[in-house]
């Protein structure tokens, strides 16, 4: 795909943003789906991406919470991801959470629209954010290459855990899929090995709470080595830039997770069954 198109697309697939939240429908308060306007606004789109979501996440789509996502909303934060502007007719791709299938993080990418960003991708970014539970299922009615789908999947979290991801730690999350994306699109590594590096890296950087980033770049190159990964030092220089940026917000994290567990904490006995439901949703 060339920069050119994925340029269009790149942050059509930011489907929430930063937007506060619009009229849900009823019911089902456990699974969130939401709709880029251009295929909301579709109905061949709008038909494509429904048939998608009943197929492989078995919901019904008339119970299930929804919500527009406006080019507006889009380009709240497109200026800390490519700095790019988009219109009315350049925001396709859907998300959907679901998190009464909660027994780990799993995520469906359709791959015969998702092109460049995989599950494993996702998951990644998502734990960096402290998320480890729930089911997410990413698609577009066209191609698209997933890069921020990441910010529309956390803000399925915030609706339903009604619990706000700070700023920061979706910049830095939205910022780390953007560059694995750059990464893969413009080298021969694959998406697969891309995240098994970023995964080790980030492993050893938490573990040793690392936050110099000459001291990040030093063990990513270390791990290309034992992975036997061909990257460019742009790219090198980049990824560490994102794992940093991460390390730098770990404040910001604890305290989302400590706010999510302290919610939870104090639902009333009414709200007994969702505390059971989101128990263990958010770790660190």
């Amino acid at each position: 795909m060339r920069k050119s198109t994925i340029g269009i697309i790149l942050l059509s697939i930011i489907l929430v943003g930063m937007a506060i939240p619009a009229s849900f429908s009823t019911n089902d308060s456990q699974v969130v789906i939401t709709y880029g306007e251009t295929t909301h606004h579709n109905a061949n789109y709008k038909n494509t991406v429904d048939d998608f979501f009943e197929q492989q996440a078995h919901v019904d789509m008339y119970r299930v919470q929804s919500k527009i996502i406006y080019a507006e909303d889009v380009n709240k934060i497109s200026a800390t991801v490519t700095g790019k502007t988009y219109n009315s007719n350049q925001i396709f791709s859907s998300a959907l959470v679901d998190l009464s299938d909660n027994d780990n993080l799993e995520v469906t990418v359709d791959k015969s629209k998702i092109t460049t960003v995989t599950g494993d991708m996702y998951i990644s970014a998502l734990k960096s954010v402290g998320i480890t539970k729930g089911h997410v299922y990413v698609t577009s009615p066209v191609t698209a290459t997933g890069e921020s789908a990441l910010a529309g999947i956390m803000n399925c979290y915030e609706e339903i855990t009604d619990v706000e991801i700070p700023d920061s730690v979706k910049e830095a999350a939205n910022n780390e899929i953007f560059v694995e994306a750059q990464i893969v699109e413009n080298s021969n590594v694959t998406a697969d090995e891309l995240t098994d590096l970023v995964d080790d890296v980030k492993e050893e950087v938490e573990e040793e709470n690392v936050t110099d980033h000459q001291t990040i770049v030093n063990i990513i190159n270390n791990y290309t080595v034992i992975n036997n990964i061909n990257i460019t030092d742009s790219d090198i220089e980049n990824l560490a830039t994102s794992i940093e940026q991460l390390q730098n917000v770990q404040s910001d994290i604890e305290n989302y997770t400590s706010e999510v567990s302290d919610v939870l904490n104090s639902t009333s006995s009414d709200g007994d069954s969702l505390k059971g439901l989101f128990d263990g949703l958010f770790n660190r």
